[in-house]
């Protein structure tokens, strides 16, 4: 008789089902930990050592699951992006149709892009502009990445009857000036003057909103 060749884990699908969720298990921890390192120590000093040694893994048990530091990036940009998406679908308020959203909604983008997560991607971003395998990874994932969120958005803030060009530049104001507000807390955190900033950006965006209506 032929000796099977099957594996216990292929004759034993509840075998096989913890298997999987394992290593389903340790690539997100290796991921996070690559992200982790990331912000912690930055991109160029970033080293599969130090991811190893952040995860609690040896080089080797990591290596399996991504053989180099550009295969464990790909994994992170991935990563990052999916939790950018649903930081945007988060923080869209529990509030019913017709309530005013504009404040509640700058304030939700604002605690989102002061998290690890987002420090970790501005980490990314510059390190891109000298690392052309990066930028090739960042691009376009950041390229779907705003197609997305420009469709979620569009579905999302239906009280915005405005056309799509307007409704782009209010899009594109809160990001730069979040995002841009965010980097410079990075190097010098400025208490009180954000308030005002984004007090500012409230009023500028209700004017975009309400353009369409006074143009009526």
């Amino acid at each position: 008789m032929a000796k099977s060749t099957e594996t216990a884990e292929e004759r034993d699908p509840v075998v096989s089902g913890w298997q999987a969720q394992k290593s389903a298990a340790t690539r997100k921890l290796i991921i996070e930990s690559a992200i982790k390192c990331f912000v912690e120590l930055g991109y160029s000093n970033t080293t599969t050592t130090a991811i190893a040694e952040r995860a609690g893994l040896s080089r080797g048990a990591m290596l399996h699951h991504f053989p180099s530091k550009i295969d464990i990036v790909k994994a992170a940009v991935d990563y990052l992006h999916g939790k950018r998406l649903r930081a945007v679908r988060r923080a869209v308020p529990r509030a019913g149709g017709g309530e005013d959203r504009v404040r509640s909604n700058l304030e939700a983008y604002w605690r989102d892009v002061r998290h690890p997560m987002f420090v970790a991607f501005f980490e990314l971003v510059v390190a891109a502009r000298t690392d052309r395998e990066l930028a090739e990874i960042l691009q376009p994932a950041q390229e779907a990445f705003d197609r997305e969120w420009h469709r979620t958005a569009r579905e999302v803030f239906t009280e915005w009857k405005v056309d799509d060009a307007t409704f782009d530049v209010a899009l594109d104001l809160s990001r730069y000036v979040i995002e841009g507000m965010a980097i410079s807390n990075l190097m010098n955190r400025q208490d009180g003057r954000d308030e005002k900033v984004l007090d500012y950006l409230e009023d500028k965006l209700r004017e975009l909103r309400d353009s369409k209506e006074k143009r009526s």
